[in-house]
């Protein structure tokens, strides 16, 4: 990930992205129905069928709400350490932050040997945490590969002590519990390979022509991703489009006719667009509506593993995002960044478990949801919805239990099928009043953290 502590901080550009995107989805709104009324002889606007193939590749990935991030590579050997010293920013920045000479850092490889690499432990972490999908690094801006690649030796099977592709044995343990699998690519930034430098070269031996890169590394290792996995990637997450004119990118966008079910995020560059936006360590107050998007998010500050970060977020902060970014018709892809021998720590493990439980209790709250219909944030916590034929379900999750045993939710005055505890299911009165529905709650919460209310409404 790119640090966010720079001018050029990818927060701050992609920031200035949502902004674009959220006014020129207003703006489009003009154009589209000017569109349809020129397409009316034919019946249907130019964009019916790419988008009926969208929705069809984007099921599952709207269903999932919830994925692991994983950033895992060389720069978890120093492990933000550097010439005795602790390197401020971000773990898997350490060569760039550091000025560390690429045969320097290429030496830590020859250290890399995470013989306690457990794939299948790793997606049965993801999967009792409710995680429904896994992006992993497959290259980040260091350029070293994590698989086998055949164009450049920069490589974990060939530059390290391991010698073992780990993205063939991940794809397997996640084709066996049911997990999708997407992979992690800078396409642009690439410090050992002659890719793009975004805040510059630092080393005479970083000698690039970037077209050169593109032809001969970019291109032929997303093919190799592309093809060497099965029915894996699902996902394809680009990052730090630096250098990526139209011209570059297509040629890495024509790969994806490999793999004509694949999702893409936003950060290729060029000119396209992805099939979904990519908020990074934040949450857009009124998420981004009409567009598919993904917040991703670290545990503690850092991205790849930094032995000095102990800054954890609480279980009660990262289930409290999801709840929030779920209302508000969003994913969740929260990150953890395993060590140097291949284990993930034990904070996030332990985070991530406690996430879990919580969904196997409330998860119908959060799965395959719509955004909540209430136009004001509810001040006692957030709603999602889900639609049938007849009737409305809303999923009122609530972080503030009221006192006086009456949960009022403002301006509802549909009429109420039933109301109960998701937790226990437990029917709970409620009555219409001028100030909305007010539902009658337990004296105690079922919850600490956040408690579900489900309410069948007829629309």
């Amino acid at each position: 990930m790119k640090q966010t502590n720079s001018i050029h901080s990818r927060m701050t550009y992609y920031g200035q992205i949502l902004f674009t995107v959220i006014l020129l989805s207003a703006i489009g709104l003009v154009a589209v129905n000017a569109a349809q009324q020129v397409n009316k002889s034919v019946g249907k606007t130019n964009t019916d069928a790419f988008q009926k193939n969208k929705d069809a590749r984007m099921a599952w990935w709207r269903e999932a709400r919830f994925g692991m991030f994983i950033h895992w590579g060389v720069y978890s050997v120093p492990a933000g350490m550097y010439d005795g010293k602790q390197i401020p920013g971000l773990g898997e920045w350490i060569m760039c932050n550091a000025k560390i000479p690429m045969a320097k850092y290429q030496a830590y490889a020859k250290e890399f040997n995470p013989v306690k690499y457990n794939p299948d432990e790793w997606v049965r972490l993801a999967k009792e945490a409710g995680m429904k999908y896994i992006v992993i690094t497959a290259k980040h801006h260091d350029g070293f590969a994590m698989f086998k690649t055949k164009v450049s030796k920069w490589n974990i099977v060939q530059a390290s002590p391991y010698g073992k592709d780990i993205l063939k044995p991940l794809a397997a343990a996640c084709r066996k519990h049911g997990v999708q699998l997407g992979f992690y690519y800078s396409q642009a930034q690439d410090w050992n390979n002659g890719g793009s430098e975004c805040k510059g070269a630092w080393d005479p031996a970083q000698k690039r022509n970037m077209d050169d890169y593109i032809d001969s590394i970019a291109v032929p290792q997303v093919k190799e991703l592309l093809t060497h996995y099965g029915e894996f990637p699902a996902v394809l997450w680009w990052d730090t489009p630096c250098d990526m004119n139209q011209e570059r990118a297509a040629k890495i966008n024509a790969l994806l006719k490999l793999k004509p079910n694949i999702i893409t995020n936003n950060r290729l560059g060029g000119g396209f667009p992805g099939d979904y936006e990519t908020p990074e360590q934040q949450i857009p107050p009124n998420g981004l509506p009409g567009h598919d998007w993904e917040t991703c998010m670290t545990i503690n500050n850092t991205w790849g593993f930094k032995q000095d970060d102990h800054n954890w977020k609480s279980t009660k902060v990262l289930l409290r995002n999801l709840i929030d970014i779920a209302s508000k018709g969003g994913n969740y892809l929260l990150n953890v960044g395993p060590d140097a021998t291949g284990v993930i720590p034990q904070p996030e493990v332990q985070r991530l478990k406690e996430m879990g439980a919580w969904l196997k209790i409330n998860g119908q709250a959060i799965y395959g949801t719509m955004a909540s219909p209430f136009k004001e944030q509810l001040q006692w916590g957030r709603c999602t919805k889900k639609e049938s034929k007849n009737n409305t379900i809303l999923y009122l999750t609530v972080f503030n239990w009221p006192t006086d045993g009456k949960l009022i939710v403002p301006n509802l005055t549909n009429k109420v099928v039933s109301s109960s505890l998701l937790a226990n299911g437990i029917k709970l009165q409620s009555r219409v009043t001028v100030n909305g529905l007010v539902i009658s709650v337990p004296t105690n919460a079922p919850d600490s953290i956040a408690s579900v209310i489900k309410v069948v409404i007829k629309k």
